[in-house]
């Protein structure tokens, strides 16, 4: 997994060039694997129908963030791979030329309008506590098989002095799945399966409020941003502070509702349904009742049960065919470190740790 430096830069568009600029081979891979892209993606938004979606999407979607859209256009830019491929959307009197890169950092919001969709793009398990002598999250990052080899972290500087680490995907804002920055605020992300008939189409993208939250200078201010965001799908979000030695779960879902857990000394386990808000899947559920069998007692607890994998057909640590985890995070509040651990957690050491003050 390589790291990339980046700025600061003079606006959103230039950083997300070098991005692109640095990841364009890594991005051009991915988007030739990825088959919920090229089988579901793209085919959908050249029929007649995803016209109203996707104008909506992109709309909202800028005018609230413009910033994060134009790092977007700096990616595909810089990657080349522009706007050229899809679609053309006319927002604003101004022509936009869609591009695959759009469709990868919106498919949460577009798969559940396409019939027949199969959205098992990612899976993710936390273990989470905060107690006298441990406050402790461990985070399986879970995904597709296309996204392994497809992923890299972003170190960037903004143009304030703020500055962040973020673990992304190729070809999408930094970071969908976790990240920390310089005031001591930190993020694990979890799916969470929307119905229907509660999604808010054509609302604010979950990539754009996580890109967000990297921005945030503590705890109630990434709450906050969560709490306006008026996203389109619900999402589970860990946010941490090691300043306040806060950990908190917080499970969205559209139309601005949400559910707040704050982790104590009894371990929290959260797969990919809602524990404190609705809904469960068969997945997630196998995933719940398995870490209930297994103990929690100690940060290698945590390991061992985020690298289980006895479980025949949804273990918690992932091994194809379709869905990998592709690393384990371990973010110390005492310790004020976030140390990434390539393969197996309960075999491996880490293999990055980085000092989060």
């Amino acid at each position: 997994m390589e790291i990339f430096e980046v700025g600061p830069c003079k606006d959103g568009f230039e950083m997300g060039f070098l991005i692109g600029q640095r990841f364009s081979m890594v991005i051009k891979s991915r988007l030739q694997r990825d088959l919920i892209l090229q089988k579901q993606l793209l085919p959908f938004a050249l029929s007649p129908h995803s016209k109203p979606l996707l104008t909506s999407l992109f709309e909202t979607n800028m005018n609230k963030y413009p910033n994060y859209w134009d790092e977007l256009r700096g990616t595909a830019q810089g990657s080349g791979t522009p706007f050229l491929e899809v679609y053309i959307c006319i927002i604003s009197m101004s022509v936009y030329i869609l591009g695959a890169i759009m469709l990868l950092n919106f498919r949460k919001e577009i798969l559940p309008f396409i019939p027949k969709a199969d959205d098992t793009n990612d899976d993710c398990s936390d273990i989470l506590v905060v107690s006298e002598s441990m406050a402790v999250a461990a985070h399986n990052e879970d995904a597709n098989v296309a996204l392994v080899g497809h992923t890299y972290l972003i170190k960037g500087t903004l143009s304030n002095g703020v500055h962040f680490t973020a673990y992304t995907y190729a070809g999408e804002l930094p970071s969908c799945a976790f990240g920390f920055n310089s005031h001591g605020l930190a993020y694990t992300l979890n799916s969470v399966p929307p119905s229907k008939h509660e999604i808010v189409a054509g609302g604010i993208g979950r990539n754009f409020i996580s890109r967000d939250l990297l921005e945030a200078q503590n705890i109630d201010d990434a709450l906050g941003r969560i709490y306006s965001s008026e996203a389109s799908v619900g999402h589970s979000y860990n946010l941490i502070d090691i300043n306040t030695r806060r950990i908190l779960n917080v499970e969205t879902a559209s139309r601005n509702r949400y559910s707040v857990h704050e982790v104590g000394s009894v371990p929290f386990f959260h797969a990919n349904m809602y524990l404190h808000l609705k809904e469960q899947d068969e997945n997630s559920l196998s995933r719940q009742k398995r870490a209930t069998m297994l103990p929690t007692g100690s940060r290698s607890d945590f390991l061992s049960l985020l690298g289980d994998n006895n479980a025949t057909k949804y273990p918690i640590y992932m091994t194809g065919p379709l869905l990998h985890t592709l690393c384990t995070v371990v973010i110390d509040l005492d310790g004020k470190t976030i140390s990434i651990i390539e393969g197996n957690p309960k075999e491996r050491e880490a293999s990055f740790v980085f000092p989060m003050s």
